[in-house]
């Protein structure tokens, strides 16, 4: 299996099931005009967190790491009247860019932007006691993907979808001796959803456009740990 084949079968189902959405093919034209890297989702990720916000019926989502807003403007639109998402961005360059994208696509009354590390503004929330998200989606530094999930949980309730991005790394999480930070970082969030009773997880491998990584899914079950 090649990168080159791998990216054909993506543009194949694209052509199939992603329509063109100006909005969309806007928002990574400016994020790359902006010098962001070229690290979102890809366009069928975007369109499954869509899809998962819709079966999930949510209306109210968790974004942490806004990049361009792409992956936000994906979640967005599946948002009813009424329904709010946030997102966490730290980098000042990223969050205007997104502001712009989220402005372009008609999206700025359901979209709110917060600014500063995200593990700050995720206690900041837990202490002003924000009402529960229904998903949140984990797309930032792997480093510290064991705090967000951490904090996730304290802002999650029963039927809450915790989905976090890019934590198979090329088949790099299975080496126990990676002196990769990053790696190190989604194996000790592997480690915590494996020995979290509140939760029941699986961890889809991706190919495609992206490389090879994969999707951590976590649905919380209970309220508390004697739930």
């Amino acid at each position: 299996m090649s990168q080159e084949l791998w990216n054909a079968v993506d543009h194949y189902f694209d052509g199939l099931f992603l329509p063109e959405d100006q909005a969309l093919t806007q928002a990574l034209k400016d994020s790359d005009a902006a010098g962001l890297d070229p690290i979102a989702v890809a366009p069928n990720q975007g369109k499954l967190l869509y899809i998962m916000a819709q079966l999930n019926q949510a209306k109210r989502i968790l974004e942490i790491g806004a990049l361009g807003g792409y992956s936000t403007l994906w979640m967005a639109k599946a948002l009813p009247e009424g329904g709010k998402l946030v997102t966490l961005e730290i980098d000042d360059n990223c969050a205007k860019t997104a502001q712009k994208n989220i402005e372009r696509a008609g999206l700025q009354d359901k979209v709110e932007i917060k600014l500063g590390p995200a593990l700050y503004l995720m206690n900041d929330m837990v202490e002003k006691g924000e009402s529960p998200f229904d998903l949140i989606f984990i797309d930032a530094d792997k480093e510290n993907y064991p705090g967000y999930f951490e904090y996730s949980m304290k802002l999650a309730r029963k039927g809450t979808l915790i989905i976090a991005d890019n934590v198979v790394r090329q088949g790099a999480v299975i080496d126990a001796d990676s002196p990769d930070t990053r790696v190190q970082g989604v194996r000790q969030f592997n480690q915590l959803v494996a020995t979290e009773p509140r939760v029941t997880t699986t961890v889809i491998q991706t190919v495609g456009s992206k490389g090879h990584d994969g999707l951590g899914i976590v649905l919380v079950t209970s309220d508390s740990i004697s739930g």
